[in-house]
This record gives C-alpha cells, sequence and structure tokens, in this order.
C-alpha cells in the first residue's frame, strides 16, 4: 500500500520526527547523493577491494559486489582516508550534512550490512571501540 517505514511501539517522539524527515527528504530528493562524498571517476584500491563511486560499482577480485547508495557512500568516505577514524556523526555529516535527523546508530545498521555484502573484504572495515569506524590500512 506504499509504507515506506514503520515504527514499533513504543517509540520515542524524536525517532518518529527523524523518520518522517528522512522519509520527506527522500521524496524531494535531498539525499541523492551527501554533501560531504565526493563523487568522482577515479577507483579507489583497498587490496582486493576496486571501488568506482561515480559508477556506483564494487568489485572484489573482480567480481561486483552489490551495495545499496548509503552503503557504497559510506564505504566510500572510509576507503577515501585509510586508517582515518570516522565518527558516526562524522559519518552521518558526510552522507547528509548538518541536516539530518537520523540517529547515529542507523550508521551501525549501515556497517553491519556494508560488512556482509564485502564477505571477507568486510574485515577491513573496523570498529574502533568509542570513536567510530575505519577502513584498514
Amino acid at each position: 500500500m506504499g509504507a515506506d517505514d514503520y515504527i514499533t511501539k513504543p517509540f520515542s517522539p524524536r525517532v518518529m520526527v527523524a523518520r518522517v524527515e528522512a522519509v520527506l527528504r527522500r521524496i524531494a530528493g535531498g539525499d541523492m547523493e551527501g554533501p560531504n562524498v565526493e563523487i568522482n571517476d577515479t577507483p579507489i584500491r583497498i587490496r582486493d577491494l576496486e571501488i568506482h563511486p561515480g559508477q556506483h560499482l564494487v568489485h572484489r577480485n573482480g567480481e561486483p559486489i552489490e551495495l545499496s547508495r548509503t552503503e557504497l557512500q559510506v564505504l566510500a568516505l572510509l576507503a577515501g582516508k585509510p586508517g582515518w577514524v570516522f565518527s558516526r556523526q562524522q559519518i552521518l555529516d558526510g552522507l547528509y550534512g548538518d541536516k539530518h535527523a537520523v540517529t547515529d546508530r542507523a550508521v551501525d545498521v549501515q556497517i553491519i550490512g556494508l560488512r556482509k555484502k564485502l564477505g571477507p573484504a568486510g574485515k577491513y572495515v573496523e570498529t574502533v571501540r568509542g570513536l567510530g569506524y575505519r577502513i584498514k590500512e
């Protein structure tokens, strides 16, 4: 019937407002590409991964990996500066700018999905306890 999201009870009003604003952004096309994630044709290589952000392609050992737009943006952000630690807030700011109403734990969900889809290369995405995430150099 066109449902875009679902919230279970009990829920906080902040979560509801954040989800409604996210849906409105999607409808308006406001989050098509994050303001701080550069989309270009320069491939990024991390070990056996080859990331082509501008073409929305990721290959591991020559095999294509299907990623969502957000997963690709997170991967491109982290891979753009290997070894650098990005906090959840920095990742959200990189994806949506400073005007977002998404909780920082949404980053964890994207990271989990990203690791799963990357398979053995998922271990390159490292959790830095208490700080955030990074791509291992």
